[in-house]
């Protein structure tokens, strides 16, 4: 590899460690597996880096090469079993939580408008800096902050309205009950 694209190589990864970190915490729960995902795709990708004609589509390139390379591992994992007289209690995460928290924040976002809603897609689910998604849409970074800070405060409000909604339904439940016994008790 020529010493120019050794040095190109080495800005882009100093410019996109941390989104290619972050796109490795994505594959693999552990941090210091995921640090060890990004080293290893970067060395695949640098014997290769010559060969990407396009520059600009490097991150999905080292993507790809993280998924390939989780993949990997996964296969020549070892399954280590390991035999006991007595089961261990297991408590299993069935994702009930997660997919109503998930629910809960694409049906949120539904109350930004669509420009604010982009803003903060890109900003904070993407994690692009402020620049990157002022790029993305079209505005200045002055407008994303602002945006930015106006939909999360909107985001917060509506949080508010609805957690104060279900504890009046709560009440009004509990309020019910209490009324039913007393009618039965009477």
């Amino acid at each position: 590899m020529a010493h120019g694209e050794v040095l190109e190589f080495e800005e882009y990864v100093r410019t996109r460690q941390d989104a290619l970190l972050r796109s490795a915490r994505r594959l693999v729960p552990d941090p210091v597996d995921a640090q060890d995902l990004l080293q290893t795709a970067l060395a695949r990708t640098y014997g290769r880096w010559d060969g990407i004609a396009d520059k600009s589509l490097a991150d999905a390139y080292l993507r790809r090469v993280m998924i390939n390379t989780r993949t990997e591992w996964w296969r020549a994992r070892k399954l280590e079993e390991v035999p006991t007289e007595q089961l261990p209690d297991a408590s299993v995460e069935d994702g009930t939580e997660q997919r109503a928290d998930r629910a809960l924040l694409m049906d949120i976002l539904g109350v930004l408008a669509p420009k604010q809603r982009s803003v903060v897609v890109l900003r904070h689910w993407e994690q692009m800096s402020t620049e990157e998604t002022a790029a993305a849409l079209g505005m200045s970074a002055g407008t994303v902050k602002s945006t930015l800070h106006r939909a999360l405060a909107r985001l917060r409000q509506e949080l508010e309205s609805r957690d104060l909604d279900a504890r009046a339904l709560e009440r009004g439940e509990h309020a019910a009950r209490n009324e039913g016994r007393e009618r039965c008790a009477a």
